[in-house]
């Protein structure tokens, strides 16, 4: 049957539309966008939401293989669903590693047997994430990674790195790179005057920004299409406007989180361990640093790196405590909230980098809202506040800083090829 989605206020990036209008669906794609008769179909009333491309998170770890007590595919991709996501990049920190087209068929069977949303494997880099040798990086593409990334861990050898950058670039498949030298890290929270007041070691910027840098001269080097993940500070952010101004370089793309453009490291005092992630949340200059980022295109997407841990996991000290929150939920309703109802962001600007730019790094068809493009689709009401409840999230991860905050921006409809996957 077909489906009009009716008198919403469509957002679509790819053709700057911003308008009230009806949206026909057929067959899992989108066959008009204007004034619809009705009549006879099935119908989704928008009136007064907005319609947007579904969300593409470039960032997703769903733990699965290895790690199912934290999340499996399933929980993670109904998560997704609830929030938005039609489509997302599972990064190849499993057991065993996504480093073969194995595994990677793996993921493709259990992600067709879950709700639909679209689960696209990024491979490693290295075998076994060692850094030490290649992994089949061809072959994992002709099973359909979208990206390779070495996420959880950096290569640390510049040499074998650029070895990998070099392999990738004839698939045109981009490097997620995860930006931490070894040698520099170590601790529990960012460096500087809060970790020596609340006596916790610290994170360096230069850990981040030593990696930032090596790597966007291995891809001016190779001209690899290289993609720098969470990044969390100015100095990166430096990095980046170099590269990209200075050098020209439009193969550079970087992402950063919610969690970085929102919160600072002040907020470690009381040791909660639901507000430890890798990177670590900086000072509140670095915050205002990834908004004026956001706002001047410096940073390229809005990701989660949704990263969900059992709760025993997580209750413990917060040295002791493994890095990382979710995401996936309230993703949208943060940056709607803290981006376009603060003026930094355009309701355009905004799904620009959560959908529209992101498809267009992994070269993915959707993420906009065409004719002849897949139903992928969010209604999203914008009005209405509500305060984030980690005890309703359908993620098995209920990590999140953000418990008890006030938002704006609820998905109330997540439909993927057509199909709806979600519904409040």
């Amino acid at each position: 049957m077909k489906t009009c989605i009716k008198g919403g206020l469509v957002i679509n990036p790819s053709t700057k539309m911003e308008e009230i209008a009806d949206i026909l669906i057929e067959d899992g794609v989108i066959t008009a966008i204007g004034n619809v008769d009705e009549e006879g179909m099935n119908v989704i009333h928008a009136e007064g939401k907005w319609v947007v491309p579904g969300l593409i998170d470039l960032h997703v770890h769903l733990r699965e293989p290895g790690f199912e007590h934290k999340e499996t595919i399933e929980t993670g991709c109904n998560a997704a669903a609830k929030g938005g996501v039609t489509t997302m990049c599972c990064m190849p920190n499993t057991n065993p590693v996504i480093d073969n087209e194995c595994v990677v068929e793996y993921i493709n069977t259990m992600a067709k047997r879950a709700n639909g949303v679209k689960v696209l494997p990024v491979g490693a880099i290295t075998k076994g994430l060692e850094g030490e040798s290649l992994a089949n990086i061809g072959k994992m593409k002709e099973h359909g990674i979208c990206a390779i990334s070495e996420d959880g861990k950096t290569v640390a050898d510049a040499g074998l790195m650029k070895k990998g950058m070099s392999y990738a670039k004839p698939f045109d498949l981009p490097i997620f790179s995860h930006t931490e030298d070894r040698n520099l890290s170590g601790g529990a929270m960012n460096a500087g005057v809060n970790a020596q007041i609340f006596g916790i070691k610290g994170i360096g910027r230069d850990a981040e920004e030593v990696i930032v840098a090596r790597d966007i001269i291995l891809a001016r080097t190779t001209g690899a299409k290289l993609h720098l993940s969470h990044m969390s500070t100015k100095g990166s952010i430096d990095l980046i406007e170099m590269g990209k101004k200075v050098w020209g370089m439009n193969n550079l793309t970087a992402e950063t989180a919610p969690h970085y453009f929102i919160l600072d490291d002040s907020i470690l005092g009381d040791y909660d361990a639901n507000k430890k992630m890798s990177p670590p949340l900086r000072t509140s200059e670095d915050v205002e640093a990834m908004k004026r980022a956001l706002k001047e295109g410096i940073i390229d997407v809005i990701a989660t790196d949704h990263a969900p841990h059992h709760y025993d996991e997580k209750n413990v000290e917060l040295e002791k405590a493994p890095f990382g929150i979710v995401g996936l939920e309230t993703s949208f309703a943060l940056s709607y909230t803290h981006l376009v109802r603060t003026g930094i962001l355009t309701p355009l600007e905004l799904i620009e980098k959560m959908s529209y730019k992101p498809a267009q790094i992994i070269n993915h068809p959707a993420g906009r809202l065409e004719v002849g493009a897949p139903a992928d689709i969010a209604i999203i009401e914008v009005d209405t506040p509500y305060v984030i409840d980690s005890s309703t999230f359908v993620s098995k991860g209920k990590n999140t800083p953000f418990n008890g905050m006030e938002v704006y921006g609820d998905v109330e409809v997540t439909l993927v090829d057509g199909k709806i996957v979600y519904q409040k």
